[in-house]
């Protein structure tokens, strides 16, 4: 069950001395890892702690996709929250993806994305979307009839230009060695029951959707959800060129540089059932992966990797960032419901912008004690 992207060899992080630091971080995934580079480089003490190593968390365990956006549809976010924030809220996305594939290097392919609909309804959610971009000057490009292996089974699309793959276990570890270069002490293999224990002044909770038990009241309001991965044997022909999603998200593919399909989903095979933190493989949702690549290529194909890996649902589809409601000095970022390789990045940087003094206004919208209804 190893992750086809953490089969790569780990770099060996220094050692750290141990004593009190200024931050200590919770989880050594992307968010962790950002948050404290952004945080040593501004020289402060930094501490990042895991019950693992870095990014075998929900880092390592994705579908190796980095898009633009919020987790929802930019024609729902307008109406959530108005065309100002929806446009600004885009746009950091674009501007942080953009800072990313810049220090990801080879673990990052610009190749844009492409959302598709698979039947007639969730074409009209496309074009309702598609015309939302347009009217707020977001690059977007519609396809109107898919073609190739996607003809006949895919209604519309949008091809989203500023998106790409990643291998997110090799990038997360990228960031982890340059935050470590710049003072930041990594720790794993160690679970952190009490925040006392990172002799912290500030902590930030950044375990996304696995249960860390230091969210007080808002314990359990991040759902933890599963989700599903395979990748094939590799392939010698290119079919997919950009990272493909389908029926609002529940399906995702794309190649991987070395030909294999990397495709997740069909969560909604057993949808109960996935709103669980086990990292557990059940054959329905499996089955259901390995017909839908095999139908999309025309024959079967061996899978060689399959794996689970447990991201954080908000029910508004808001990421959740800011000081935990009751627990003075303790933050949290987490909640990017399975958008979390780009969301998480800006989400940890934006933390970290925050408790250095410089806070954003789009932190409003990412309140913790909303969850609370306050």
């Amino acid at each position: 069950m190893t992750p086809y992207w953490l089969d790569e060899p780990a770099p060996e992080l220094p050692r750290g001395n141990g004593g009190p630091v200024d931050v200590g971080v919770v989880g050594a995934g992307i968010t962790g890892c950002a948050c404290a580079l952004a945080l040593a480089e501004a020289g402060l003490r930094v501490r990042v702690v895991d019950e693992r190593r870095v990014a075998e968390g929900a880092s390592g365990r994705n579908g190796g996709f980095a898009l633009r956006g919020m987790a929802g549809p930019y024609d729902q976010v307008v109406a959530d929250h108005g065309r100002e924030r929806a446009l600004a809220l885009w746009r950091w996305t674009e501007a942080e993806l953009a800072e990313m594939a810049r220090l990801a290097g080879d673990a990052f392919r610009p190749l844009g994305s492409l959302r598709l609909a698979a039947d007639a309804e969730e074409r009209e959610d496309l074009r309702d979307e598609i015309e939302a971009l347009w009217a707020d000057g977001i690059e977007a490009e519609w396809i109107d009839a898919p073609d190739g292996v996607l003809a006949g089974r895919f209604t519309a699309g949008i091809r989203h230009p500023t998106d790409g793959a990643l291998q997110p276990a090799r990038w997360v570890r990228a960031l982890a060695s340059r935050a470590a270069e710049a003072g930041v002490e990594i720790v794993e293999g160690r679970r952190i029951a009490d925040t006392a224990e990172l002799e912290a002044e500030t902590v930030v909770l950044a375990t996304d959707g696995y249960p860390s038990g230091l969210l007080g009241e808002i314990e359990g309001l991040i759902v933890p959800t599963r989700g599903q991965v395979i990748a094939t044997e590799p392939l010698s022909e290119q079919l997919f060129e950009a990272p493909h999603y389908g029926r609002h998200g529940f399906d995702y593919w794309h190649q991987a540089e070395d030909g294999r399909i990397v495709a997740g989903g069909f969560r909604d095979v057993s949808l109960d059932r996935e709103f669980t933190d086990e990292e557990a493989l059940t054959d329905d949702v499996q089955d259901a992966l390995s017909s839908f690549v095999n139908g999309l290529v025309g024959r079967e194909l061996r899978v060689d990797y399959r794996w689970a890996g447990i991201f954080g649902l908000v029910l508004d589809f808001m990421p959740v960032v800011g000081e935990v409601p009751g627990s003075s000095g303790t933050w949290v970022t987490a909640g990017y419901s399975g958008h979390g390789n780009v969301l998480g990045f800006a989400c940890g940087r934006l933390a970290a912008r925050a408790i250095l003094g410089d806070r954003d206004p789009l932190l409003g919208l990412f309140e913790p004690a909303r969850l609370l209804g306050v």
